[in-house]
C-alpha cells in the first residue's frame, strides 16, 4: 500500500485492497430490511455493537458501527480484518443458552495484529524518539490515545524511551560533573 512507518494506515482502504467489503450497519439493516435494528444499535444502544465479520463460504464482509468515532472504527474494522489475515475461522455468535461465544485466544490474536498495524512499532518509535507526545502520535496514526499508549506500553517503546531519558541524565551528569 506503499506506505511509510509513520503514516497512517486506513483500515478502510486496507479492507478494499484486500477485497473484504466494509458496510455499516445502517446500511446492512436496509439491505435486509430491519431499520428497527438499526434505530437500535445506531441511537438507542450505541455500545451494544461495534463490529463483526460475516461468512459466505470463504467471502467475508466486515460490518461496523458507523455511529463510533472515527477513531474506534478504525480500531474495530482493523480488528475484524485481522480476523480475516490470521485466517479465523467463523464461530457462532451465541452459545445455545443465549451468552456471547468469545474465543479468547483468537480476539487475542485479532487485538494484538490491528495494533500492530495501525501502530507499528517502529514508526511510533521514530515519532516518539522524535519528541512527539502520545496524543500527538495518536492523532498520526489515527488512533485513540489509549490504544497508542497500549502499543507503547507494550511494545516496549516506553520503557526504551525511560531508560534513554535515563542515559541521557546520566550521561550530561558525568559531563558537567
Amino acid at each position: 500500500m506503499n506506505l511509510s512507518l509513520v503514516d497512517r494506515l486506513d483500515p478502510f482502504a486496507l479492507a478494499r485492497h484486500l477485497c473484504i467489503p466494509v458496510l455499516g450497519i445502517g446500511k446492512l439493516v436496509t439491505l435486509i430490511g430491519r431499520e428497527d435494528l438499526g434505530k437500535y444499535f445506531l441511537s438507542e444502544d450505541v455500545e451494544s455493537f461495534s463490529a463483526m465479520t460475516l461468512f459466505d463460504g470463504w467471502k467475508r464482509t466486515v460490518v461496523h458501527n458507523e455511529s463510533h468515532a472515527p477513531t474506534r472504527q478504525a480500531s474495530d474494522i482493523a480488528h475484524e480484518v485481522s480476523h480475516c489475515l490470521l485466517e479465523h475461522l467463523p464461530e457462532p455468535v451465541l452459545r445455545q443458552d443465549g451468552h456471547r461465544c468469545w474465543n479468547e485466544q483468537v480476539e487475542t490474536e485479532a487485538t494484538w495484529l490491528s495494533g500492530a498495524l495501525l501502530v507499528p512499532r517502529a514508526g511510533a518509535l521514530q515519532l516518539a524518539r522524535s519528541g512527539l507526545a502520545i496524543d500527538l502520535i495518536a492523532r498520526r496514526f489515527g488512533v485513540s490515545s489509549i490504544l497508542c499508549r497500549w502499543r507503547m506500553n507494550e511494545t516496549g517503546i516506553a520503557e526504551q524511551l525511560h531508560r534513554y531519558a535515563n542515559l541521557r541524565k546520566t550521561s550530561r551528569n558525568a559531563a558537567t560533573g
